[in-house]
């Protein structure tokens, strides 16, 4: 399975609020607003001291009913703490070679970040097929996308960065977009 069937976790989630916690007391109150609005997906991202605390804290007390992910990840240590962690998901900014093996001996579903088609290319070699596309504002958007779709017909993407309220339908009604973060949802 590539990428230890990351397209099975997004295939059930077209949108993946990605949200920084700076506050340990706005973990349960953020998921039950998700879960309000139908959204049982979430990555927390690395960026903030508190967010290992954060993610085993959304793991305790929502991890039988949404699916929670690790984001942010750029070093081996972060995906042996996912996987202590036991997350359902990681989320890389980057395609890092060096961290291939790593991220496929997790066990855990990947998807790592890609802007370029060089750094298509690249996941190709690896046998990889579904990537994040970031930060996608800035990296042609919704035109980047479509042409990545006709030379690159056999890659789906992620979309993040930028993606907003108003944006976020044109890029799930593109057919090589198999979900979308975005940070609008908080």
């Amino acid at each position: 399975m590539k990428q230890n069937n990351i397209r099975e976790v997004l295939s059930h989630h077209p949108i993946i609020p990605v949200i920084n916690f700076n506050d340990i007391d706005e973990v349960i109150p953020m998921i039950e607003k998700l879960k309000a609005k139908n959204i049982y997906c979430i990555e927390i991202t690395l960026r903030t001291p508190i967010a290992y605390d954060s993610i085993r804290l959304a793991k305790e007390k929502f991890g039988h009913e949404i699916t929670i992910g690790m984001g942010t990840i750029v070093s081996k240590d972060q995906i042996a703490k996912a996987i202590e962690l036991k997350v359902d998901f990681l989320v890389s900014p980057g395609l890092i070679s060096g961290l291939s093996s790593h991220f496929e001996d997790s066990g855990i579903p990947f998807i790592l970040g890609v802007a370029t088609p060089s750094d298509i290319i690249n996941g190709i070699q690896f046998g990889w097929d579904t990537f994040k596309f970031f930060p996608a504002h800035l990296f042609g958007g919704l035109n980047a996308l479509k042409t990545y779709g006709q030379v690159f017909p056999e890659i789906k993407f992620c979309p993040t960065g930028g993606i907003t309220e108003e944006s976020y339908q044109s890029y799930l009604a593109l057919e090589n977009v198999i979900s979308i973060g975005g940070s609008w949802l908080k």
